[in-house]
C-alpha cells in the first residue's frame, strides 16, 4: 500500500505550526499538520502574551473571532529584594486603540481557535499522532515522517519541524544536538481565578484594559531568571523561570520558588482571595542566537521554540514562532509556485528571508545576552539589594541631610561591589545589549 502524499507536513500545532500551517493551506497547498496532543492546546492551560502584529499578518481580522483577553496598557518592571522593589512603569491611554498591539490570553483556548482557522483554511489535522522520524531517500533527503499510527509513513515534499523546544523528531534524526541545560529556562505558570472587579480595582484597570509586570531580583535566589504576573478577564497569571543548569547545580525546586514570589510582599496583596485550578511547567530556549541549530535541510524547516527563536531581553516568544511559522510557509509556497524543488539550496531562501525580519536582527542584535546574564549573578542578588537600601535611605525623612544620604548610598554601592566592579558590569552589559 502506498503512503499517501502532502505537499507539506507540519509537525505541530502550536503557534509556529499553526502559522506555517495556515499560511500553506491559504496558499493552496496540500497540508498536513500532526500534533501529539489530544488537540491543540491541551498541553497548554497556562496565560501567555499575544503581540498583534505577528498574527495580524497572517490573519488580518483575527480580532473579529479570536478569544482574546484583555489588551495591555501598562507595562510594569520589578526589581525586588525580599521585602520590597524597585520599579519602572509605562502607562497610557494611548493603548486604549482601536486595534491594540498586545494582549493576554490563554494559550488553551487561543490554540484551539487558531487551529479552527488553519482546517477552515483547508488543511488536514490529525491528532493524538507521534512522529517517531523523518522517512529519507536514498540520497539522504527528507522525504516524509514515520508515526505511531498504523501505517506509519507519510510522505511529503517538505516537512517543517514546529514541535516546539524540546525538538524530539528533530534531535532523534540527527538536525539538532541535545538541549544544553545552561540554554534552556524551567517555567512554572498557575492560574488564579478572581472576579473581574476586584481585577479591575487592584490593577486599576477599566474594560478590556490589561497590566503585565515582568520581576526579576531576589526571588530566584541569585540564579538566572525572572517572574511574570499577566491579568486576564477572570484570573490572574502567575510564574517564574530559572535556566535549569541553575537549578540543577542550586537543587532547587521551580515550585518553591513560585511560592515565594506569591507570598512577596508585593505580590500577596494582588493574589489574596484568589482561587488557584490551573498549575502547568514548560521549557523555553533562553539560548538566544548561538544555541540556534541548523535550520533548514534537504526537505527540511525548522521554525519557532525549535529553532530556539525566543527573545529572552525582551520576553518575546509567541511574535519570534508565528513571524517564522508564516516566513517559512510563504517560502516554500514561493518555491511550489516556482516549480522549483524544496532542496536544501532552495530552502535557504527561509534564511534570507528571516534575515530581512525583525526577527534574525534581534536574535543577532542580542546575541551576547544570554552568556553576560548567566555569568553576572549579582544582577539577580547584589544589584536588587543595592537598589532597594538606595531607595529606602533617600525616600525616609529622618533628619538625615541629603548630602549625608548622598555619600551613604554611594558607600553601600562600593562595599557591595566595588567602582571597578561596578563599571565593569555596566560596560559588560552595554556591550552585550548592542
Amino acid at each position: 500500500m502506498t503512503a499517501e502524499h502532502f505537499d507539506v507536513i507540519v509537525v505541530g500545532a502550536g503557534p509556529s505550526g499553526n502559522a506555517a500551517t495556515y499560511t500553506l493551506a491559504k496558499a493552496g497547498l496540500k497540508v498536513l499538520q500532526l500534533e501529539r496532543g489530544e488537540y491543540p492546546g491541551s498541553k497548554n492551560v497556562q496565560g501567555a502574551i499575544l503581540y498583534s502584529d505577528a498574527l495580524e499578518r497572517i490573519i488580518p481580522d483575527f480580532r473579529d473571532s479570536a478569544p482574546l483577553e484583555r489588551h495591555v496598557i501598562e507595562q510594569r518592571l520589578w526589581m525586588l529584594d525580599d521585602s520590597s522593589y524597585v520599579g519602572m512603569h509605562y502607562r497610557s491611554d494611548d493603548f486604549n486603540e482601536e486595534r491594540p498591539g498586545r494582549y493576554t490570553i490563554l494559550r488553551a483556548q487561543f490554540d484551539k481557535w487558531f487551529s479552527q482557522q488553519v482546517r477552515d483554511a483547508g488543511a488536514t489535522l490529525l491528532c493524538e499522532t507521534t512522529v517517531t522520524e523523518l522517512v529519507r531517500d536514498e540520497g539522504g533527503r527528507v522525504i516524509g515522517v514515520g508515526t505511531d499510527r498504523d501505517g506509519g509513513k507519510l510522505l511529503a515534499d517538505v516537512v517543517i519541524l514546529a514541535e516546539g523546544v524540546n525538538g524530539l523528531v528533530g534531535r532523534s534524526s540527527g538536525l539538532r544536538n541535545e538541549l544544553e541545560p545552561a540554554s534552556v529556562a524551567l517555567a512554572v505558570k498557575e492560574m488564579h481565578f478572581l472576579p473581574k472587579e476586584t481585577i479591575d480595582t487592584r490593577f486599576t484597570l477599566k474594560g478590556n484594559e490589561g497590566v503585565v509586570i515582568e520581576a526579576m531580583g531576589t526571588i530566584t535566589e541569585g540564579m538566572t531568571g525572572t517572574a511574570f504576573i499577566y491579568t486576564n478577564q477572570e484570573s490572574v497569571s502567575v510564574g517564574i523561570g530559572c535556566l535549569v543548569s541553575d537549578l540543577a547545580d542550586k537543587g532547587c525546586s521551580p515550585y518553591e520558588l513560585l511560592e515565594a514570589f506569591k507570598n512577596h510582599p508585593s505580590v500577596k496583596p494582588l493574589l489574596a482571595g484568589s482561587e488557584t485550578k490551573e498549575y502547568a511547567a514548560h521549557l523555553i530556549p533562553e539560548g538566544g542566537y548561538k544555541a540556534m541549530p541548523q535550520l533548514f535541510g534537504d526537505g527540511w524547516i525548522v521554525v519557532g521554540d525549535a529553532g530556539h527563536f525566543v527573545n529572552a531581553v525582551h520576553r518575546e516568544g509567541s511574535n519570534l514562532a508565528m513571524t517564522t511559522g508564516r516566513i517559512a510557509g510563504e517560502t516554500v509556497a514561493w518555491l511550489k509556485e516556482q516549480a522549483a524543488p524544496c532542496s536544501k539550496v532552495n530552502l535557504r531562501e527561509y534564511t534570507r528571508r528571516l534575515e530581512e525580519s525583525f526577527v534574525m536582527k534581534d536574535m543577532r542584535k542580542y546575541k551576547n545576552m544570554p552568556s553576560f546574564l548567566h555569568r553576572n549573578l549579582p544582577l539577580f542578588d547584589l544589584y536588587p539589594r543595592l537598589l532597594s537600601q538606595a531607595a529606602q535611605t533617600w525616600f525616609r525623612v529622618d533628619g538625615v541631610d541629603k548630602r549625608t544620604k548622598e555619600k551613604e548610598i554611594l558607600t553601600s554601592f562600593r562595599k557591595g561591589r566595588s567602582l571597578s566592579g561596578l563599571f565593569g558590569d555596566a560596560f559588560k552589559m552595554a556591550r552585550a545589549w548592542r
